[in-house]
């Protein structure tokens, strides 16, 4: 009994869930180097990212758009991708260290369809020196986290 109500206060106090439909394309462009280059798996791991920064910032807002369509025009990693090593058999995950980041569109619709706010957003670290990143996304994934903080931001202003 004790458990059935701290269940019904923490889904009381807990925010409601985004219920926004978040779509993620790459340009054309984006597209062909990830089936030349990166992987097309890979395009799937930021997409996933996308998502999430997109969900945790729009709830933390309280923002829910009916949807939000996003797209990568470009993104760089900054360590070499399953299919680059496979590919380039030289490269080393943990030496091989490159600048990365990414460029992002995005537009928020309410339920009519109509846009609500758009975004467009690019980072990419300008030095070598400062690339600690650990993944093979890291810089990429801080434009991705900037970018959803920014989209949240000028949606609820």
């Amino acid at each position: 009994m004790r458990l059935f109500f701290v269940s019904l206060i923490a889904g009381t106090l807990a925010p409601a869930a985004l219920a926004a439909d978040i779509q993620v394309s790459f340009s054309d462009k984006f597209q062909q180097e990830l089936e030349d280059n990166y992987g097309p798996r890979e395009g799937e791991r930021l997409a996933d990212d996308i998502r999430d920064d997109l969900e945790h910032e729009l709830s933390k807002a309280n923002i829910n758009p009916a949807r939000v369509s996003v797209t990568i025009v470009n993104a760089k990693p900054n360590r070499p991708t399953q299919q680059q090593m496979s590919d380039e058999p030289g490269l080393d995950m943990l030496r091989s260290k490159s600048i990365g980041g990414m460029d992002l569109t995005g537009t928020a619709y309410d339920d009519a369809g109509n846009p609500i706010g758009e975004l467009q957003y690019d980072w990419f670290e300008t030095s070598i020196d400062n690339v600690h990143a650990s993944g093979v996304w890291g810089d990429a994934n801080r434009a991705s986290r900037r970018f959803a903080r920014k989209f949240a931001d000028s949606l609820s202003n």
